[in-house]
């Protein structure tokens, strides 16, 4: 791993983590559909790593 897709994963991290953080000021009916985005994002990450 170059520093460059070091730097990259820690700013998809943070940007997860971000958006987490933004779920909790959210209507609770609003989370499921906020929590499926978020899972989306991270599905589609791993699936680049794995090369699949």
């Amino acid at each position: 791993m170059t520093i460059e897709h070091s730097v990259e994963g820690e700013s998809f991290v943070e940007q997860v983590k971000d958006e987490l953080a933004r779920i909790d000021h959210l209507p609770v009916n609003e989370h499921a559909e906020a929590f499926e985005g978020v899972h989306q994002n991270l599905e589609k990450a791993l699936s680049t790593i794995d090369g699949l």
